[in-house]
């Protein structure tokens, strides 16, 4: 009570005593909501209101003193300060980003709130709290976390057939669109392994999608591509033959070349495909000796055994004891091994008309054949000449003079066709040393 409430009280007193208020009520009664209060009179009155009685003003639990908590009934029936009880209030809780809070009684004393959050998010912190009688509440700030992981399904796949001739398939699926089950954002979509529109080759490929949200949680998925190869079984060269494959060798389109050595004929399918079915197309491949048939009317007829299968070298002279038909004989005798590689056939036409004769090794040529095969290829009887026709019957080079076979075999070995047959024969490592 401050100095100027005394002097106001004491001259009250005075004034008391003087006009006989004494022992009287003075001020109003106290009443206070949500409080107690206790008085005492100056000289143990009956009233406890009046002049210079004092009260004690006390709130109930979960209220607090707005006011003076000690009052003076004064000389002016009023009493010395204002009062009242006000309800304990806590601050206000922060709403939780994606989530929020519900309370029994809002920030009031004694109110029981809840934290809660959207579908997605954790709680973190205080589920419940409490408004305590020290305006605080009884647990921290609780808030909303995305820890849950997001949702990916990967594709399904069915085992995919190369396609035909090739090891490979094209393979494409629709990227799957991963869920987050918090704000649905998703900041990465990565996939290890070869994305769809790849061409897969043979086997099994393991494949993975993972997928990132915002409070960077992940979620994988795994998938396989699985390619398998349809196949016929492998093929094998015919014996003194070649074969050549493309694509695998033997899976479903590719086709499988064969050809013979030289002096061996060819019998069955050239060329065999690898069928849907998984069976080779065509009749299996041999070759055989060559047998040239010299009994036929025409030389064309003769020529013509020898279409697209062999080389033909004619040597002829007038004479056997032609001194260039001679030396030409024994240098290709010599080099027997380098003929056959390059599939020439030799065919001798020795004499003039009408005791000429020919040979094929050691098959002989009826004179009127050989001398079908003279006017057919315009070559003189009664000189020495050499002509080689390749194996499409084309006359390539003539000449009017002994070659040795070294020469020969480096004219043939120019031709288009003699360079595929050259790497083949390389592959299957056949060779001469002559």
């Amino acid at each position: 009570m401050d100095c100027r409430a005394v002097a106001v009280f004491l001259v009250g007193v005075h004034l008391s005593f003087i006009l006989g208020y004494e022992g009287t009520p003075w001020c109003a009664p106290i009443k206070v909501k949500h409080g107690y209060v206790s008085c005492r009179s100056p000289r143990g009155e009956h009233y406890l209101n009046v002049m210079g009685a004092r009260c004690t003003i006390r709130c109930k639990k979960g209220y607090e003193m707005h006011g003076s908590s000690e009052v003076l009934c004064m000389a002016s029936k009023r009493w010395s300060g204002s009062y009242a009880c006000r309800e304990i209030r806590c601050p206000k809780l922060d709403m939780p980003a994606n989530g929020g809070y519900k309370c029994s009684d809002g920030s009031y004393f004694n109110s029981r709130c809840e934290f809660f959050c959207s579908p997605g998010y954790t709680l973190k912190g205080e589920r419940f709290v409490t408004c305590l009688s020290s305006k605080t509440w009884s647990g921290g700030q609780s808030t909303c976390v995305d820890i849950e992981p997001p949702k990916i399904k990967c594709p399904s796949i069915r085992d995919k057939t190369a396609d035909p001739g090739k090891l490979t398939v094209r393979v494409t699926w629709d990227t799957p669109e991963g869920k987050d089950t918090a704000d649905g954002i998703l900041t990465d979509v990565i996939l290890k392994g070869n994305p769809p529109g790849t061409r897969f080759t043979e086997g099994d490929h393991k494949m993975s999608y993972t997928v990132y949200d915002r409070a960077g949680n992940k979620a994988s998925c795994k998938f396989s591509v699985r390619v398998r190869v349809r196949r016929c079984g492998p093929l094998t060269p015919p014996e003194n033959g070649y074969m050549k494959c493309d694509s695998d060798t033997d899976n479903y389109g590719a086709t499988c070349m064969f050809s013979c050595m030289g002096g061996f004929e060819l019998q069955g399918s050239s060329a065999r495909v690898c069928q849907s079915g998984l069976t080779w197309a065509g009749a299996e491949t041999t070759c055989l000796p060559m047998n040239i048939n010299v009994g036929v009317r025409s030389a064309a007829a003769l020529l013509d055994q020898f279409y697209e299968k062999r080389r033909v070298l004619i040597v002829s002279a007038p004479t056997a004891a032609n001194h260039y038909y001679r030396f030409q004989m024994d240098n290709l005798q010599h080099s027997q091994c380098g003929l056959d590689l390059r599939h020439i056939t030799v065919i001798e036409l020795v004499g003039t008309y009408s005791a000429q004769i020919g040979r094929i090794r050691h098959r002989i040529i009826p004179p009127a054949l050989a001398l079908q095969l003279r006017l057919l290829l315009q070559i003189s009887q009664s000189s020495y000449n050499m002509v080689l026709l390749d194996k499409q019957g084309v006359d390539k080079m003539r000449y009017t003079f002994p070659i040795t076979a070294a020469e020969l075999f480096t004219t043939i070995d120019t031709f288009p066709l003699r360079k595929d047959e050259m790497l083949l024969q390389q592959q299957a490592g056949q060779s001469c040393q002559s």
